[in-house]
């Protein structure tokens, strides 16, 4: 038999008299199996079972449907504290403070070779044209050396050379042998202007003569009475210079006159007539002087124990063409 439901209401024994007792604050419901049962074990979703489908809710009638919700806008994050005074920040990439360092390095490393390499070339190109000319008019060969303020490659592309120094081998200075030569020229601008080469500014050169070079020149200059020379002795107190012949001597002496180097005959023992032997000895030493290019003078000889030095020297002088002087024909 089935029990009627259970309906709140006074408890049995009540009859109305003051005030009814409260309703229980909760209620069990009776488990479905049984009214033993004390908990009810809720079955968990079966792997398969397909998740809850949100529905979303019908719009109003009359009202288009909502859109998405509007976006937000994008801020900036907060900007970061800057990093310690002592804490750098760390480069990365290639270009590190050592790699920029050697690629500078490098660099420099190349224009000094490059620049090395063009001071190189324009010193053997140089070389190569000036002891050519060197050679050429003083009949010997020649070693040229430069000044190096400012450096020679500037000098070579700019045509102006401060410093060139020039000497000889000391075989010979054209028609006098045994004779050398030490030159220094300043000043040297190369410009060709139709009927020169350039300028020099200043030349300043020293010619030693030795003795037996002075004796091989009268021979091969003076046939007649060099033939018969057999030795030149030097007297450096007297300042003069003696030419033997067998027993026979002339004795002369070294001066510059008119910016020409001369000797002056002052004795002649033997059968030589003084004039004859001066006229002779004029006519070498003209030979000599009118050779000497680039308005090239005499400025002072001394007589030494060995031979004769002279001092020379020109300014302002013209460089010659081809034309006036072959030898120039290359510059």
């Amino acid at each position: 038999m089935t029990n009627p439901p259970h309906r709140p209401g006074p408890p049995p024994g009540w009859h109305g008299r003051g005030t009814p007792p409260p309703d229980p604050a909760t209620r069990r419901i009776p488990r479905a199996g049984g009214p033993d049962a004390r908990t009810e074990r809720i079955r968990a979703r079966q792997p398969d079972a397909a998740p809850t489908e949100k529905l979303r809710r019908a719009a109003p009638v009359g009202r288009p449907p909502a859109g998405p919700p509007p976006q937000t806008p994008r801020q900036n994050p907060p900007p970061q504290p800057p990093p310690p005074a002592g804490d750098k920040p760390r480069r990365s990439g290639f270009f590190t403070r050592q790699t920029t360092v050697l690629l500078a390095v490098i660099v420099i490393a190349a224009l000094a070779g490059g620049l090395a390499g063009a001071e190189l070339y324009a010193r053997h190109r140089a070389d190569d044209i000036l002891v050519d000319v060197a050679e050429c008019v003083v009949e010997d060969s020649a070693s040229i050396s430069y000044g190096v303020n400012p450096p020679f490659l500037w000098q070579h592309l700019t045509g102006h050379y401060t410093n060139i120094s020039v000497r000889t081998a000391g075989d010979r200075v054209q028609s006098a042998d045994g004779m050398t030569a030490e030159v220094t020229l300043q000043d040297v601008r190369l410009h060709d202007s139709g009927d020169a080469k350039g300028t020099i500014g200043k030349l300043d050169a020293t010619l030693t003569w030795t003795a037996d070079g002075i004796k091989e020149t009268v021979a091969a200059n003076l046939p007649g009475v060099g033939a018969l020379i057999t030795a030149v002795r030097t007297d450096p107190t007297a300042g003069t210079i003696v030419l033997d012949a067998g027993s026979a001597a002339v004795t002369a002496r070294p001066v510059v006159t008119d910016g020409d180097l001369n000797l002056e005959v002052l004795d002649v023992s033997g059968p030589f007539p003084k004039d004859t032997v001066q006229s002779a000895l004029n006519d070498l030493t003209k030979k000599l002087n009118d050779n000497y290019p680039l308005g090239i003078q005499a400025d002072s000889v001394e007589v030494t124990g060995t031979g004769v030095v002279g001092t020379f020297s020109s300014r302002d002088a013209s460089i010659p063409n081809e034309q006036t002087n072959r030898c120039f024909a290359r510059l």
